[in-house]
């Protein structure tokens, strides 16, 4: 799962980065209004963390940019304005959450799982498809009751697959889900073939196969069994 901070308090942004490392989220950060702008009109996130108080705008302008584009993104409001106008505000600007500084890592943590699990997973903590069970908390998954050991990348390549079932997913965008804005740097998407490959073949060996289709030319899609 992808995650844009949006905080000009560089420590505060490094500790928060660190801290969601270890709970397997891919972060990129953004100290301004016109860079968390950029970054939001160009790239896909799972969640966004917005201050109200940043370098060159207002966080609830920014707020207010996301949801003119339609962007179904969760956004928290991580702010060190307190007061329930500003809460009444920034969740009626739509904002899915508001949590005031000083917070606990693990409260935001927990913060930030809730909102994502609520926008891609219909607010439930345990996923299936095509007999396929993934347990969000535990991260992990099965295939009826036969437990399938996932690297990180695929056990996201999985979520990402089933979260958007059915629908055409390019190499591209499965690149940035995978590696973020580096994806842009990157050659070539061939280490995205090996991680679908790999994770294909782990399906398979565990009962599952024939969920993922290669459509020529366009990219990959999660296909549904009733």
């Amino acid at each position: 799962m992808k995650i844009l901070i949006v905080e000009d308090e560089r420590n505060l942004s490094d500790s928060i980065v660190a801290y969601l490392g270890t709970e397997n989220y891919l972060c990129e950060q953004a100290f301004t209004y016109a860079e968390a702008k950029m970054k939001i009109n160009v790239y896909e996130y799972d969640c966004v963390l917005l201050d109200l108080m940043i370098p060159g705008g207002n966080g609830l302008d920014l707020l207010r940019e996301i949801r003119k584009r339609r962007n179904p993104v969760g956004v928290i409001i991580v702010s060190a304005k307190d007061s329930l106008d500003d809460k009444v505000k920034g969740l009626g600007t739509g904002a899915d959450d508001y949590l005031a500084k000083p917070f606990h890592l693990a409260e935001l943590s927990m913060r930030i799982y809730a909102v994502i699990r609520r926008k891609n997973f219909s607010a439930s903590n345990i996923l299936k498809s095509n007999g396929i069970t993934v347990n969000l908390p535990e991260k992990s998954v099965s295939v009826r009751d036969v437990t399938v050991t996932l690297t990180k990348s695929e056990y996201e390549l999985l979520l990402f697959f089933i979260s958007n079932k059915g629908r055409v997913v390019s190499k591209s965008a499965m690149a940035e889900h995978l590696s973020g804005e580096m994806a842009d740097m990157l050659d070539n998407y061939d280490f995205v073939y090996t991680h679908i490959k790999n994770l294909k073949a782990k399906l398979t060996a565990a009962g599952c196969d024939d969920c993922i289709r290669n459509i020529y030319g366009m990219g990959y899609k999660w296909i549904e069994r009733k």
